[in-house]
Formats: C-alpha cells, sequence, structure tokens
C-alpha cells in the first residue's frame, strides 16, 4: 500500500476536509497551537453594548470577533455599516446580521482598508478585535483621517507543542499559530509551508526560508484545497 502524505494542519477543520484528505492518500493530523477566550470584563460588556445603540461603522476581522457581539444581540439588530475581511467571516455576519449590513468585504487587511478610505463619507470607524490585532489596518485608516475606535473582545493564547513527527506539508491559518509554533519547533528544508494569507506568509518568513504557497482566499477550505492540489 502506498504510504500516505504526511501533512500537519495548525487547527481542527472539519469531518468533510478530512474525507477530502483521506480520498487523495492524505494523512492529515490537526494540532491546534493557540486558542481564544472572550475578555468577559464589565467595560467590555458596556462597550459593545453601548455600540449596539449607535449608527456606526463597523469592523470585523475574525470570526471570534463576531461570535462575541453576536451572543450581546439577542436578536436585535443594530443600525451598522459593516466592513469584514475574509468569507468565514463574512459568512458568520450574515447568519447575525441583514445582508444589506455588510457593505464591504476584502481578502486582506490593506484591502479592506483600502475600500473604507474610498468611501468619502466615513471619518470613524468601530473595530472589533482581538488583543493580537495586526497594525496595519488601523494604521492605514488613522493616517487616512479617520478615526479609529477599538474594542478588544478576545485575547489569543498560545499553545506551542513539540512535534514529534516530520511532515512534507504544514498548513498555518494566523500569525499567532505561526509563532506559538516556531517557539519550540523547527522543520525541515523540504517542507511546504501554506499560509491563509499574505500577513501569515510573512510572519513565516520570519523563522524559515522554506516554500510558502498562499490561498487565493482567506477560506479555510481554499487552503485545505490549495494542499490537496499540489500534492496530487
Amino acid at each position: 500500500m502506498q504510504n500516505k502524505i504526511k501533512i500537519l494542519c495548525t487547527r481542527p477543520v472539519d469531518n468533510e476536509a478530512i474525507d477530502i484528505c483521506n480520498k487523495n492518500n492524505i494523512a492529515l493530523d490537526t494540532i491546534s497551537f493557540i486558542s481564544t477566550a472572550a475578555i468577559e470584563t464589565v467595560e467590555v460588556q458596556q462597550e459593545i453594548e453601548n455600540t449596539l445603540s449607535l449608527s456606526a461603522t463597523v469592523i470585523f476581522t475574525s470570526m471570534n470577533a463576531v461570535e462575541v457581539v453576536a451572543s450581546f444581540m439577542h436578536g436585535e439588530q443594530p443600525v451598522w455599516n459593516i466592513y469584514c475581511i475574509g468569507n468565514a467571516t463574512k459568512h458568520r455576519l450574515q447568519q447575525q446580521f441583514s445582508k444589506s449590513n455588510i457593505v464591504g468585504t476584502a481578502n486582506d487587511a490593506m484591502a479592506l482598508a483600502s475600500l473604507i478610505v474610498e468611501n468619502e463619507s466615513v471619518s470613524e470607524v468601530i473595530f472589533f478585535c482581538g488583543d493580537k490585532r495586526r497594525d496595519e489596518l488601523p494604521n492605514f485608516l488613522n493616517e487616512a483621517g479617520i478615526e479609529v475606535q477599538e474594542i478588544v473582545l478576545y485575547e489569543t493564547i498560545p499553545l506551542p507543542q513539540k512535534v514529534s513527527k516530520e511532515y512534507v506539508g504544514i498548513l498555518f491559518f494566523s500569525p499567532s499559530a505561526v509563532q506559538s509554533f516556531f517557539s519550540v519547533n523547527k522543520i525541515p528544508a523540504a517542507t511546504i509551508v501554506f499560509a491563509i494569507g499574505q500577513t501569515t506568509a510573512r510572519e513565516v518568513k520570519k523563522y524559515c526560508s522554506n516554500k510558502i504557497i498562499i490561498s487565493d482566499e482567506p477560506a479555510k477550505q481554499n487552503l485545505i484545497e490549495k494542499m490537496v492540489e499540489y500534492f496530487t
């Protein structure tokens, strides 16, 4: 029997993704290198509830932020114009908000920032984010004269683990997971790295010079399909 192609995925995936890998002779191991936890302080709760009562332009760059805000909505719909990054975040927003509320989406932070700046009616935004958020988006908006109010909703917790197997490919979905992984691991020069976006790819380059393949869009399924296509 042909040996399976050993791949490491640094976050959980659904059964559909595992089935696709199995059908293509790929053994997919999943190990999480980060976790997230909502910040449950009175201050954060008040900031969310206050924002829900406003007519505002808001930004989401992760599903984690959507989940936290959704837990305070209780079926009510705020009067928001929403910008977001990625299909997964957009899909989760569409489950909570009217589709008409989502006025702009992009594949990365700089593209989203450019989209917001193009809308000359926007002078201030509320950015729902985690404690490890990147600087590119708020910096770009500030430089364009748009005021950014950040509401930090969750914290990212590293889960570094020493990997004993040797993998021919590794999938990364965030810069934080890259940092956590490489804090205790090195990879062979021949290992192919798959990154969910340019920001994650840039983080990988800080730790190795391996070949990096980037997904066409910031979606977990797309990155897995890209990996399967590469090895088959």
